[in-house]
């Protein structure tokens, strides 16, 4: 019994590993995948690539980027907004990331006009 106990104990961080670096792969296929939905302006397949992808690592800065992105795209913009700030935290020397947040910001704040033009 404790010579089988003794063999989990030491099966189960390598098994531990090998499944977070076999699942590194897959969630990258995830990320690829939701990048070509949104380049044939399937937004809602690219939202739902990047969800996983986030449920799986809450720690993907590009994940939390893209689904940003998808959600500026849709015009989701609060939502964009929380997603872009938590990419932000997550990474926050990525000039990609900078560069998308500050053109959100000025799109955010061109959308906002533009609805108080339409409101008077």
């Amino acid at each position: 019994m404790y010579r089988k106990l003794t063999a989990y104990l030491l099966i189960l961080p390598l098994l531990s590993v090998f499944l977070l670096t076999c699942s590194r792969p897959v969630l990258n296929n995830q990320i690829h995948f939701g990048i070509q939905a949104a380049q044939k302006d399937l937004w809602d397949e690219a939202v739902f690539r990047w969800k996983k992808v986030i449920n799986s690592n809450p720690e993907s800065a590009a994940a939390h980027n893209n689904l940003a992105v998808a959600y500026e795209k849709k015009g989701l913009w609060e939502q964009a907004k929380k997603e872009y700030e938590t990419a932000l935290k997550l990474s926050p020397k990525n000039i990609y990331i900078k560069a998308n947040f500050e053109n959100f910001n000025k799109n955010y704040e061109l959308q906002e006009k533009d609805e108080k033009d339409k409101k008077n």
